[in-house]
């Protein structure tokens, strides 16, 4: 098979390891940068061309989508584009600008039953108190919308620091979510790793002292952890609501049950990878190798 690995630096960890693991199962590989693409929306004949050359309908048989948060826009109207021309996305446009808007993907979520943090959106600062009473009170969460990574991302402990944080975003003109804290998942969360209808790997991981957010970009650890049931269900379920074939599903352990923080597209392989010993990319190679076909999207670049 042909694959384009669509990413913005060949010398990340995550987008290496989607090469070697192609290439080791015998496939050819391109690495191409998708800021550097533009597009001929030609109704009778949809191409991408990069630097000097032109990707017609059969150049590639598909592309994996490593798209960054800041270059979504641009990012998800390439991969559109290939979906255009018939090209195979392991993840296509649609449910990568689904996943990446939180505020969508937590109402997505909230309709098809899967169970998330009690969250709260407001776009005026007229009634700070319904927000913070809306979840549970203080300590409360509030996340930037556009932040990835744990930045952006604000524990507030007392009511007034809670009031504080939230005019302060307010009067930046940043879109946030309020949430409530799971103060029973002691700083912890699990990462999910779904491939197809199956959870493949899981990692449990664990803020550093003195910090609520887990995130290995954060000093975060990560160590093995064995699934329940409900939890294998919840991951599984949760990318199925966002249309993603490959993804990064972070669960919170709580007193009623797995609850959904977010649900990552674009998940990076090297924790998972060093955590459980798997061969996490090998694997998204070989469900593209069982299921891509000429033509075979669900949207066909619409949406």
């Amino acid at each position: 098979m042909r694959i384009a690995i669509l990413s913005r630096n060949p010398k990340l960890y995550s987008t290496n390891r989607l090469k070697e693991a192609a290439i080791t199962r015998g496939h050819e590989v391109r690495i191409v940068d998708h800021l550097h693409c533009f597009m001929d929306i030609t109704a009778a004949k949809p191409t991408v061309h990069y630097r000097n050359e032109e990707f017609g309908r059969n150049h590639f048989d598909a592309i994996i989508p490593r798209i960054g948060a800041s270059v979504t826009f641009y990012g998800t109207a390439v991969a559109r584009q290939f979906e255009m021309m018939g090209v195979y996305g392991v993840n296509e446009s649609v449910a990568i600008t689904r996943a990446r808007d939180k505020l969508r993907s937590m109402q997505l979520l909230s309709r098809h039953g899967v169970g998330i943090p009690v969250t709260a959106f407001a776009n005026r600062p007229d009634d700070i108190s319904g927000l913070i009473r809306e979840v549970g009170g203080a300590p409360l969460v509030v996340k930037l919308l556009e932040g990835t990574q744990g930045i952006g991302v604000v524990l507030a402990e007392t009511k007034k620091a809670a009031e504080s944080v939230i005019q302060a975003f307010m009067g930046l003109g940043s879109n946030i979510l309020v949430q409530e804290f799971i103060k029973e998942s002691k700083g912890s969360d699990i990462r999910c790793f779904v491939v197809g209808n199956k959870v493949i790997a899981a990692m449990q991981r664990q803020a550093p002292e003195g910090e609520f957010r887990s995130n290995l970009h954060r000093g975060g650890s990560a160590t093995l952890v064995k699934l329940t049931p409900a939890e294998r269900r919840t991951a599984v379920r949760a990318a199925s609501v966002m249309g993603l074939n490959v993804a990064g599903v972070d669960i919170l352990r709580s007193n009623r049950g797995p609850l959904v923080m977010e649900v990552n597209s674009s998940p990076g392989l090297r924790g998972i990878e060093e955590a459980t010993g798997k061969n996490v990319a090998g694997m998204i190679i070989e469900f593209i190798e069982q299921n891509a076909k000429a033509g075979k999207t669900r949207t066909k670049g619409r949406g």
